[in-house]
């Protein structure tokens, strides 16, 4: 979330909820009405985006936590996270979980150690959806219910917890699954616009005006 509210402070409101868009439909994945006319910030801080967006490291309570602060329920933190069905992860983001963690499937961590030793290599990459890394779909639900979850976050999602049962439904049913990501992205595409004078729109995406 907060990774995208900075990349939109560099590059335009609208043009990045386009791109995002037109990303995941391209994979096949859902559609939705997206809304234009938002105003842009006129400073981006990394700081805050580091802050913000929830760590790989992350539990259950600590997501679920960071995405209410953001106005947006479990549901929309756990079918927000199917966007890990497509993309790369660096060694060092999911390291601790294969050498660490004990609710992993051991083949699973074997096959990602071959690439991401113990010590070094922190900038390897291994795909986030082992399966279907290219395509938008519900795999990523069930790689979780394998126990193949990439990030010790996604594992949390399936791990004993609350959100057990959508995850189940999830890997199940790839129509709700899309129906809940894009309306969760058009309440995530809503967090606290700028109004009256804060920001501007401006006049050429990649700076201020």
């Amino acid at each position: 979330m907060a990774q995208a509210s900075n990349i939109e402070k560099r590059m335009g409101a609208s043009i990045l909820r386009l791109f995002f868009h037109d990303c995941f439909v391209n994979l096949v994945g859902p559609s939705w009405t997206v809304s234009l006319g938002r105003r842009d910030s006129t400073t981006a801080s990394l700081t805050a985006a580091n802050t913000d967006l929830p760590p790989p490291f992350a539990n259950l309570d600590t997501l679920i936590s960071m995405f209410a602060a953001k106005g947006l329920s479990a549901t929309d933190m756990t079918a927000l996270s199917g966007a890990h069905t497509i993309g790369l992860g660096h060694c060092v983001t999911f390291r601790a979980h294969i050498y660490n963690d004990t609710d992993i499937d051991k083949d699973f961590a074997t096959l990602r150690k071959a690439t991401c030793p113990f010590s070094g290599g922190d900038a390897n990459l291994a795909p986030i959806d082992l399966r279907t890394p290219n395509k938008f779909d519900n795999r990523y639900y069930q790689n979780l219910r394998l126990r193949r979850g990439l990030f010790h976050s996604d594992q949390e999602l399936f791990n004993g917890g609350s959100q057990d049962g959508l995850v189940k439904s999830y890997s199940i049913n790839g129509r709700r699954f899309a129906r809940d990501f894009a309306a969760a992205m058009i309440k995530m595409g809503n967090i606290s616009p700028l109004t009256g004078s804060d920001g501007e729109i401006r006049l050429k995406c990649s700076v201020v005006n």
